[in-house]
Protein backbone atom coordinates (compact mmCIF):
# COMPACT_ATOMS: atom_id res chain seq x y z
CA UNK A 1 0.00 0.00 0.00
CA UNK A 2 1.38 3.39 -0.98
CA UNK A 3 1.48 6.16 1.59
CA UNK A 4 2.17 9.87 1.34
CA UNK A 5 3.15 10.01 5.00
CA UNK A 6 6.80 10.83 5.55
CA UNK A 7 6.60 10.04 9.24
CA UNK A 8 4.17 8.94 11.94
CA UNK A 9 5.16 9.38 15.57
CA UNK A 10 3.81 8.10 18.86
CA UNK A 11 4.55 10.40 21.80
CA UNK A 12 4.88 9.10 25.33
CA UNK A 13 2.90 12.11 26.61
CA UNK A 14 1.03 15.08 25.20
CA UNK A 15 3.62 17.82 25.60
CA UNK A 16 6.26 15.55 24.10
CA UNK A 17 3.95 14.97 21.17
CA UNK A 18 3.32 18.67 20.57
CA UNK A 19 7.10 19.09 20.68
CA UNK A 20 7.42 16.81 17.64
CA UNK A 21 4.43 18.53 16.03
CA UNK A 22 6.17 21.88 16.47
CA UNK A 23 9.35 20.95 14.63
CA UNK A 24 7.53 19.20 11.79
CA UNK A 25 5.29 22.25 11.43
CA UNK A 26 8.26 24.63 11.43
CA UNK A 27 9.73 22.54 8.60
CA UNK A 28 6.57 23.08 6.56
CA UNK A 29 5.39 19.47 6.91
CA UNK A 30 1.58 19.30 7.17
CA UNK A 31 0.99 17.46 10.44
CA UNK A 32 -1.98 16.61 12.67
CA UNK A 33 -1.62 15.21 16.18
CA UNK A 34 -4.31 12.73 17.31
CA UNK A 35 -5.19 11.36 20.74
CA UNK A 36 -5.56 7.81 19.38
CA UNK A 37 -4.24 6.14 16.22
CA UNK A 38 -6.45 7.57 13.46
CA UNK A 39 -8.58 5.56 11.07
CA UNK A 40 -8.37 6.06 7.32
CA UNK A 41 -11.69 7.93 7.55
CA UNK A 42 -10.26 10.35 10.10
CA UNK A 43 -7.19 10.96 7.95
CA UNK A 44 -9.38 11.74 4.96
CA UNK A 45 -10.76 14.78 6.82
CA UNK A 46 -7.36 16.44 6.66
CA UNK A 47 -6.15 17.22 3.17
CA UNK A 48 -2.49 17.18 2.20
CA UNK A 49 -1.22 15.37 5.30
CA UNK A 50 2.47 14.51 5.24
CA UNK A 51 2.84 13.44 8.87
CA UNK A 52 0.70 12.39 11.82
CA UNK A 53 1.28 11.94 15.50
CA UNK A 54 -0.44 10.07 18.32
CA UNK A 55 -0.27 11.57 21.80
CA UNK A 56 0.02 8.68 24.21
CA UNK A 57 0.40 8.31 27.97
CA UNK A 58 3.09 5.64 28.20
CA UNK A 59 5.55 7.86 30.04
CA UNK A 60 3.55 7.25 33.23
CA UNK A 61 2.88 3.51 32.66
CA UNK A 62 4.45 0.29 33.88
CA UNK A 63 6.30 -1.78 31.24
CA UNK A 64 3.44 -4.29 31.14
CA UNK A 65 0.80 -1.60 30.52
CA UNK A 66 3.10 0.05 27.99
CA UNK A 67 3.26 -3.15 25.96
CA UNK A 68 -0.52 -3.54 26.02
CA UNK A 69 -0.84 0.04 24.74
CA UNK A 70 2.03 0.15 22.26
CA UNK A 71 1.67 -3.13 20.40
CA UNK A 72 -1.74 -2.31 18.82
CA UNK A 73 -0.78 1.37 18.40
CA UNK A 74 2.41 0.52 16.52
CA UNK A 75 0.53 -2.03 14.42
CA UNK A 76 -2.06 0.63 13.50
CA UNK A 77 0.70 3.04 12.45
CA UNK A 78 2.45 0.30 10.48
CA UNK A 79 -0.72 -0.28 8.46
CA UNK A 80 -0.59 3.37 7.33
CA UNK A 81 2.77 2.52 5.72
CA UNK A 82 4.68 5.71 6.50
CA UNK A 83 8.37 5.97 5.62
CA UNK A 84 9.26 6.36 9.30
CA UNK A 85 7.60 5.57 12.63
CA UNK A 86 9.13 7.31 15.62
CA UNK A 87 8.52 6.57 19.30
CA UNK A 88 8.88 10.06 20.73
CA UNK A 89 10.35 10.37 24.22
CA UNK A 90 11.23 13.35 26.39
CA UNK A 91 14.53 15.03 25.52
CA UNK A 92 15.64 14.37 29.10
CA UNK A 93 14.98 10.63 28.58
CA UNK A 94 12.50 10.43 31.49
CA UNK A 95 12.11 6.70 32.19
CA UNK A 96 12.97 3.90 34.58
CA UNK A 97 12.74 0.10 34.64
CA UNK A 98 9.30 0.41 36.29
CA UNK A 99 7.81 3.62 34.81
CA UNK A 100 7.85 4.73 31.17
CA UNK A 101 10.48 2.16 30.18
CA UNK A 102 12.03 3.27 26.90
CA UNK A 103 13.73 -0.11 26.76
CA UNK A 104 10.37 -1.87 26.66
CA UNK A 105 9.14 0.51 23.93
CA UNK A 106 12.24 -0.34 21.87
CA UNK A 107 11.58 -4.06 22.26
CA UNK A 108 7.92 -3.78 21.24
CA UNK A 109 8.66 -1.52 18.28
CA UNK A 110 11.51 -3.68 17.03
CA UNK A 111 9.20 -6.72 17.08
CA UNK A 112 6.25 -5.03 15.35
CA UNK A 113 8.37 -3.45 12.62
CA UNK A 114 10.77 -6.38 12.28
CA UNK A 115 13.62 -3.90 12.63
CA UNK A 116 17.16 -4.64 11.52
CA UNK A 117 18.13 -2.13 14.21
CA UNK A 118 16.60 0.82 16.05
CA UNK A 119 18.16 4.28 15.60
CA UNK A 120 18.17 6.26 18.86
CA UNK A 121 18.60 10.04 18.83
CA UNK A 122 17.99 12.06 22.00
CA UNK A 123 20.13 15.14 21.32
CA UNK A 124 18.12 18.22 20.37
CA UNK A 125 20.51 21.20 20.38
CA UNK A 126 17.69 23.65 19.60
CA UNK A 127 16.15 22.64 22.93
CA UNK A 128 19.43 22.74 24.85
CA UNK A 129 19.84 18.95 24.82
CA UNK A 130 23.29 17.65 23.87
CA UNK A 131 24.66 14.10 23.78
CA UNK A 132 28.44 13.68 23.91
CA UNK A 133 30.10 10.24 23.95
CA UNK A 134 26.78 8.78 24.99
CA UNK A 135 26.23 11.16 27.91
CA UNK A 136 23.21 13.47 27.91
CA UNK A 137 23.48 17.12 28.95
CA UNK A 138 20.48 19.42 29.38
CA UNK A 139 19.96 23.13 29.71
CA UNK A 140 18.01 24.33 32.74
CA UNK A 141 14.81 25.15 30.88
CA UNK A 142 13.93 25.15 27.18
CA UNK A 143 13.97 28.48 25.38
CA UNK A 144 15.70 30.04 28.38
CA UNK A 145 19.21 31.26 29.12
CA UNK A 146 19.79 28.55 31.73
CA UNK A 147 23.08 26.75 32.37
CA UNK A 148 23.75 23.28 30.94
CA UNK A 149 24.18 20.32 33.30
CA UNK A 150 25.05 16.67 32.93
CA UNK A 151 21.71 14.91 33.32
CA UNK A 152 22.46 13.21 36.64
CA UNK A 153 23.50 16.58 38.09
CA UNK A 154 20.65 18.58 36.59
CA UNK A 155 18.89 20.62 39.33
CA UNK A 156 15.45 19.63 38.06
CA UNK A 157 15.80 16.25 36.33
CA UNK A 158 17.92 14.70 39.09
CA UNK A 159 14.97 15.50 41.38
CA UNK A 160 12.15 14.49 39.04
CA UNK A 161 9.24 13.33 41.26
CA UNK A 162 8.65 10.07 39.34
CA UNK A 163 11.77 9.23 37.29
CA UNK A 164 14.76 11.06 38.82
CA UNK A 165 17.87 10.95 36.61
CA UNK A 166 20.80 9.19 38.29
CA UNK A 167 22.75 8.16 35.15
CA UNK A 168 23.76 10.40 32.24
CA UNK A 169 25.22 7.67 30.00
CA UNK A 170 22.18 6.65 27.97
CA UNK A 171 23.67 3.24 27.19
CA UNK A 172 23.92 2.43 30.89
CA UNK A 173 20.50 3.96 31.51
CA UNK A 174 18.97 1.71 28.85
CA UNK A 175 20.82 -1.38 30.08
CA UNK A 176 18.52 -1.33 33.12
CA UNK A 177 15.48 -1.51 30.85
CA UNK A 178 16.42 -3.88 28.02
CA UNK A 179 18.96 -6.57 27.18
CA UNK A 180 19.36 -5.21 23.65
CA UNK A 181 22.95 -4.18 22.93
CA UNK A 182 23.43 -0.45 22.30
CA UNK A 183 26.18 0.88 20.01
CA UNK A 184 27.28 4.51 19.65
CA UNK A 185 27.96 6.87 16.76
CA UNK A 186 29.91 9.57 18.58
CA UNK A 187 30.48 13.23 17.76
CA UNK A 188 33.84 12.51 16.16
CA UNK A 189 32.23 10.12 13.67
CA UNK A 190 29.57 12.74 12.89
CA UNK A 191 32.27 15.06 11.56
CA UNK A 192 32.82 12.64 8.69
CA UNK A 193 30.85 12.32 5.46
CA UNK A 194 27.46 10.58 5.37
CA UNK A 195 28.69 7.41 3.54
CA UNK A 196 31.43 6.90 6.16
CA UNK A 197 28.97 7.37 9.01
CA UNK A 198 26.55 4.92 7.44
CA UNK A 199 29.41 2.41 7.15
CA UNK A 200 30.12 2.95 10.85
CA UNK A 201 26.50 2.07 11.60
CA UNK A 202 26.77 -1.07 9.48
CA UNK A 203 29.92 -2.05 11.40
CA UNK A 204 28.09 -1.66 14.70
CA UNK A 205 25.36 -3.95 13.41
CA UNK A 206 27.88 -6.66 12.44
CA UNK A 207 29.15 -6.44 16.03
CA UNK A 208 25.71 -7.42 17.33
CA UNK A 209 24.33 -4.01 18.27
CA UNK A 210 20.55 -3.83 17.98
CA UNK A 211 20.18 -0.18 18.96
CA UNK A 212 22.42 2.60 17.61
CA UNK A 213 22.65 5.77 19.70
CA UNK A 214 23.67 8.93 17.85
CA UNK A 215 25.52 11.70 19.68
CA UNK A 216 24.65 15.29 18.85
CA UNK A 217 26.32 18.46 20.05
CA UNK A 218 25.56 21.03 17.34
CA UNK A 219 22.40 21.63 15.32
CA UNK A 220 24.46 21.35 12.12
CA UNK A 221 25.17 17.69 12.90
CA UNK A 222 21.49 16.76 12.72
CA UNK A 223 21.38 16.91 8.92
CA UNK A 224 24.08 14.22 8.76
CA UNK A 225 22.19 12.10 11.28
CA UNK A 226 18.96 12.57 9.33
CA UNK A 227 20.64 11.51 6.09
CA UNK A 228 22.05 8.37 7.72
CA UNK A 229 18.79 7.38 9.40
CA UNK A 230 16.72 8.04 6.27
CA UNK A 231 19.09 5.92 4.18
CA UNK A 232 17.92 2.85 6.13
CA UNK A 233 14.24 3.46 5.29
CA UNK A 234 13.65 1.12 2.37
CA UNK A 235 10.65 1.30 0.03
CA UNK A 236 7.76 -0.60 1.59
CA UNK A 237 9.64 -1.17 4.85
CA UNK A 238 8.88 1.38 7.57
CA UNK A 239 11.90 2.30 9.71
CA UNK A 240 11.21 2.39 13.45
CA UNK A 241 13.26 4.82 15.56
CA UNK A 242 13.24 6.13 19.12
CA UNK A 243 14.25 9.49 20.54
CA UNK A 244 13.38 13.10 21.21
CA UNK A 245 12.10 15.61 18.67
CA UNK A 246 15.73 15.58 17.49
CA UNK A 247 14.49 12.80 15.17
CA UNK A 248 12.01 15.18 13.52
CA UNK A 249 14.65 17.92 13.38
CA UNK A 250 17.26 15.62 11.85
CA UNK A 251 14.96 14.16 9.20
CA UNK A 252 13.40 17.50 8.25
CA UNK A 253 16.85 19.15 8.03
CA UNK A 254 17.93 16.40 5.63
CA UNK A 255 14.68 16.45 3.63
CA UNK A 256 14.87 20.22 3.31
CA UNK A 257 18.53 20.10 2.18
CA UNK A 258 17.71 17.40 -0.38
CA UNK A 259 14.75 19.36 -1.75
CA UNK A 260 12.10 16.87 -0.59
CA UNK A 261 10.26 19.55 1.43
CA UNK A 262 10.15 23.34 1.53
CA UNK A 263 10.31 24.85 5.01
CA UNK A 264 7.82 27.44 6.25
CA UNK A 265 9.60 30.50 7.58
CA UNK A 266 6.79 32.89 8.61
CA UNK A 267 4.17 32.39 11.29
CA UNK A 268 1.81 34.93 12.79
CA UNK A 269 1.06 34.75 16.52
CA UNK A 270 -2.14 36.72 16.94
CA UNK A 271 -2.78 38.36 20.31
CA UNK A 272 -5.25 36.75 22.69
CA UNK A 273 -8.27 39.04 23.03
CA UNK A 274 -9.70 37.35 26.14
CA UNK A 275 -8.20 36.53 29.51
CA UNK A 276 -5.78 33.61 29.51
CA UNK A 277 -6.35 30.39 31.44
CA UNK A 278 -3.30 28.43 32.58
CA UNK A 279 -3.67 25.00 34.22
CA UNK A 280 -0.43 23.59 35.61
CA UNK A 281 0.32 20.12 36.95
CA UNK A 282 4.07 20.69 36.82
CA UNK A 283 6.51 20.40 39.73
CA UNK A 284 9.40 21.84 37.71
CA UNK A 285 11.33 24.80 39.16
CA UNK A 286 11.07 26.36 35.68
CA UNK A 287 7.26 26.29 35.88
CA UNK A 288 7.48 27.54 39.47
CA UNK A 289 9.36 30.66 38.36
CA UNK A 290 6.91 31.17 35.49
CA UNK A 291 3.97 31.03 37.89
CA UNK A 292 5.64 33.54 40.25
CA UNK A 293 6.40 35.89 37.34
CA UNK A 294 2.81 35.76 36.09
CA UNK A 295 1.38 36.43 39.55
CA UNK A 296 3.61 39.49 39.88
CA UNK A 297 2.27 40.61 36.48
CA UNK A 298 -1.32 40.49 37.73
CA UNK A 299 -2.50 36.93 37.09
CA UNK A 300 -4.82 35.49 39.72
CA UNK A 301 -4.11 32.05 41.16
CA UNK A 302 -6.21 29.12 42.30
CA UNK A 303 -4.22 26.56 44.29
CA UNK A 304 -5.75 23.09 44.12
CA UNK A 305 -6.20 21.28 47.43
CA UNK A 306 -4.39 18.20 46.19
CA UNK A 307 -4.73 16.36 49.50
CA UNK A 308 -8.50 16.67 49.35
CA UNK A 309 -8.46 15.63 45.70
CA UNK A 310 -6.49 12.52 46.63
CA UNK A 311 -8.75 11.63 49.55
CA UNK A 312 -12.19 12.16 47.99
CA UNK A 313 -13.66 9.29 46.01
CA UNK A 314 -15.75 11.68 43.89
CA UNK A 315 -14.18 15.15 43.52
CA UNK A 316 -16.90 16.44 41.16
CA UNK A 317 -18.22 19.07 43.59
CA UNK A 318 -14.74 20.30 44.39
CA UNK A 319 -13.85 20.64 40.71
CA UNK A 320 -17.09 22.56 40.10
CA UNK A 321 -16.10 24.98 42.86
CA UNK A 322 -12.72 25.59 41.27
CA UNK A 323 -14.33 26.04 37.84
CA UNK A 324 -16.82 28.53 39.26
CA UNK A 325 -14.03 30.52 40.93
CA UNK A 326 -12.00 30.59 37.71
CA UNK A 327 -15.08 31.55 35.68
CA UNK A 328 -15.80 34.50 37.96
CA UNK A 329 -12.21 35.78 37.71
CA UNK A 330 -12.07 35.40 33.92
CA UNK A 331 -15.47 37.07 33.53
CA UNK A 332 -14.07 39.97 35.59
CA UNK A 333 -11.20 40.26 33.09
CA UNK A 334 -8.38 38.54 35.00
CA UNK A 335 -5.86 36.04 33.62
CA UNK A 336 -5.95 32.91 35.80
CA UNK A 337 -3.46 30.21 36.80
CA UNK A 338 -4.75 27.01 38.42
CA UNK A 339 -1.93 24.85 39.80
CA UNK A 340 -1.31 21.64 41.73
CA UNK A 341 2.07 22.81 43.03
CA UNK A 342 4.66 25.55 42.80
CA UNK A 343 7.61 23.14 42.82
CA UNK A 344 8.84 20.01 44.60
CA UNK A 345 9.18 21.95 47.86
CA UNK A 346 5.46 22.87 47.86
CA UNK A 347 4.01 21.29 51.02
CA UNK A 348 1.10 19.94 48.96
CA UNK A 349 3.51 17.62 47.14
CA UNK A 350 4.80 16.09 50.38
CA UNK A 351 1.36 15.78 51.97
CA UNK A 352 -0.24 14.25 48.88
CA UNK A 353 2.63 11.78 48.54
CA UNK A 354 1.75 10.61 52.05
CA UNK A 355 -1.89 10.06 51.08
CA UNK A 356 -0.87 7.99 48.07
CA UNK A 357 1.52 5.91 50.16
CA UNK A 358 -1.24 5.22 52.68
CA UNK A 359 -3.52 4.11 49.86
CA UNK A 360 -0.80 1.88 48.42
CA UNK A 361 -0.83 3.78 45.12
CA UNK A 362 2.28 4.63 43.05
CA UNK A 363 3.41 8.25 42.85
CA UNK A 364 2.85 8.14 39.09
CA UNK A 365 -0.90 8.02 39.84
CA UNK A 366 -0.71 11.75 40.61
CA UNK A 367 -0.42 12.37 36.86
CA UNK A 368 -3.85 10.88 36.28
CA UNK A 369 -5.38 12.63 39.28
CA UNK A 370 -4.08 16.14 38.56
CA UNK A 371 -4.29 15.91 34.78
CA UNK A 372 -7.91 14.76 34.82
CA UNK A 373 -8.83 17.41 37.41
CA UNK A 374 -7.16 20.26 35.51
CA UNK A 375 -8.63 19.17 32.17
CA UNK A 376 -12.11 18.87 33.68
CA UNK A 377 -11.87 22.36 35.18
CA UNK A 378 -10.60 23.87 31.91
CA UNK A 379 -13.45 22.30 29.94
CA UNK A 380 -16.03 23.57 32.43
CA UNK A 381 -14.58 27.11 32.34
CA UNK A 382 -14.66 27.05 28.53
CA UNK A 383 -18.36 26.15 28.68
CA UNK A 384 -19.14 29.21 30.80
CA UNK A 385 -16.88 31.90 29.29
CA UNK A 386 -15.68 33.26 25.95
CA UNK A 387 -12.22 31.85 26.68
CA UNK A 388 -9.99 31.87 23.58
CA UNK A 389 -6.59 30.46 24.67
CA UNK A 390 -5.63 27.83 27.26
CA UNK A 391 -2.15 26.75 28.38
CA UNK A 392 -1.66 23.29 29.87
CA UNK A 393 1.67 22.94 31.69
CA UNK A 394 3.23 19.67 32.83
CA UNK A 395 4.43 16.73 30.77
CA UNK A 396 3.22 13.90 33.00
CA UNK A 397 -0.27 15.37 33.49
CA UNK A 398 -0.89 16.70 29.98
CA UNK A 399 -2.17 13.51 28.36
CA UNK A 400 -4.87 13.09 30.99
CA UNK A 401 -5.81 16.77 30.78
CA UNK A 402 -6.22 16.58 27.00
CA UNK A 403 -8.53 13.58 27.29
CA UNK A 404 -10.60 15.22 30.02
CA UNK A 405 -11.00 18.25 27.74
CA UNK A 406 -12.41 16.02 25.01
CA UNK A 407 -9.63 16.72 22.51
CA UNK A 408 -9.46 14.38 19.50
CA UNK A 409 -6.66 16.12 17.58
CA UNK A 410 -4.67 19.37 17.38
CA UNK A 411 -3.05 21.33 14.55
CA UNK A 412 -0.24 23.86 14.89
CA UNK A 413 -1.20 27.53 14.50
CA UNK A 414 2.05 29.25 15.42
CA UNK A 415 5.24 28.73 17.48
CA UNK A 416 5.32 29.99 21.06
CA UNK A 417 8.56 28.45 22.36
CA UNK A 418 10.76 25.68 20.95
CA UNK A 419 8.83 22.44 21.34
CA UNK A 420 5.56 24.04 22.49
CA UNK A 421 3.43 25.35 19.60
CA UNK A 422 0.11 27.13 19.82
CA UNK A 423 -2.51 24.79 18.36
CA UNK A 424 -6.14 24.66 17.30
CA UNK A 425 -8.08 21.98 19.18
CA UNK A 426 -10.42 19.57 17.43
CA UNK A 427 -12.76 18.40 20.19
CA UNK A 428 -16.15 17.34 18.77
CA UNK A 429 -18.96 17.83 21.27
CA UNK A 430 -16.76 19.75 23.72
CA UNK A 431 -16.57 23.47 24.49
CA UNK A 432 -12.84 23.14 23.80
CA UNK A 433 -13.51 22.57 20.08
CA UNK A 434 -11.87 25.33 18.04
CA UNK A 435 -10.09 26.84 21.05
CA UNK A 436 -6.39 27.73 20.99
CA UNK A 437 -4.41 25.37 23.20
CA UNK A 438 -0.75 25.24 24.16
CA UNK A 439 0.70 22.17 25.86
CA UNK A 440 4.09 22.84 27.42
CA UNK A 441 6.45 20.63 29.36
CA UNK A 442 7.65 21.71 32.77
CA UNK A 443 11.12 22.60 31.44
CA UNK A 444 9.85 24.78 28.58
CA UNK A 445 10.08 28.54 28.35
CA UNK A 446 11.48 31.67 29.91
CA UNK A 447 10.19 33.19 33.13
CA UNK A 448 7.72 35.41 31.27
CA UNK A 449 6.23 32.46 29.34
CA UNK A 450 2.63 32.81 30.52
CA UNK A 451 2.63 36.59 30.12
CA UNK A 452 4.19 36.53 26.63
CA UNK A 453 1.86 33.69 25.57
CA UNK A 454 -0.90 36.27 25.32
CA UNK A 455 0.86 37.53 22.19
CA UNK A 456 0.76 41.19 23.13
CA UNK A 457 3.62 43.66 22.92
Amino acid sequence: MESKLLIAFYGDDFTGSTDALDFLGRAGIKTVLFIDPPSREQLDRYQGLQAIGVAGMTRAMSPEKMEQELRPAFQALKELNPRHVHYKVCSTFDSSPTVGSIGRAIEVGAAVFNSKFVPLLVAAPALGRHCVFGNLFAKMGIGSDGAIFRLDRHPSMSRHPVTPADESDLRLHLSRQTVKKVGLIDILQLEKEVPETREAVEKLLTEGNEVVLFDGLYQSQLKTIGAVIDSFADAGQTLFSVGSSGVEMALSDFWRASGSIAGKSEWDLLPCDTPLLVVSGSCSPVSSRQIAYALEAGFKEIALDTVRLAIEDDPTKLLEQYAAEATALITAGFDVIIHSSTGNDDKRVIETDGVFRDKGLPKSETSRLYGTALGTIAKRVAEQTTLQRIIIAGGDTSSYAARAMGIEAVEMIAPLAPGAPLCKAHAPGSAIDGKEVNFKGGQVGKEDYFVSAKGRA
